[in-house]
């Protein structure tokens, strides 16, 4: 079987992750590092193994991924909608069931910026009338 490699791009606040898919054996390779030794919790391990196990592909591509910006959690989301573009472009037909679950769709909230005048983004300082 020839080496045919898949790559796209996922973002998640202020996260990005290149994402290559070559046919394998279902390894995880995050940052030249296994996934287990990546990511502590859980959580975001079944997060970035979503859109495999839905096209259920699990033993037949790796997955390498470079990561770099923001937290853990928004490194998983960009991993996440990463691969569901790579196995978009693998098989055509997977994109119906991917979209369904809503993986294709970029998360578009990010963190809101602090305005002049104000403690936060929204918050005030303290009011005092006298």
């Amino acid at each position: 079987m020839p080496k045919i490699v898949y790559t796209a791009t996922g973002r998640r606040k202020t996260s990005v992750a290149r994402v290559r898919l070559k046919n394998g054996n279902g390894k995880v390779t995050i940052n030249n590092r296994t996934m287990d030794d990546y990511f502590g919790r859980e959580t975001l391990k079944m997060l970035v193994n979503q859109p495999i196990e839905l096209c259920e592909v699990g033993g037949s591509y790796d997955v390498m991924v470079n990561v770099n910006g923001g937290g853990l959690s928004g490194q998983a989301g960009a991993i996440r909608l990463g691969i569901a573009r790579s196995l978009e472009k693998v098989n055509e037909d997977f994109r119906p069931k991917l979209k369904k679950a809503g993986f294709l769709t970029r998360d578009p909230r990010v963190k809101e910026r602090k305005k002049p005048g104000l403690a936060g983004a929204r918050k005030a300082f303290q009011f005092s009338k006298r």
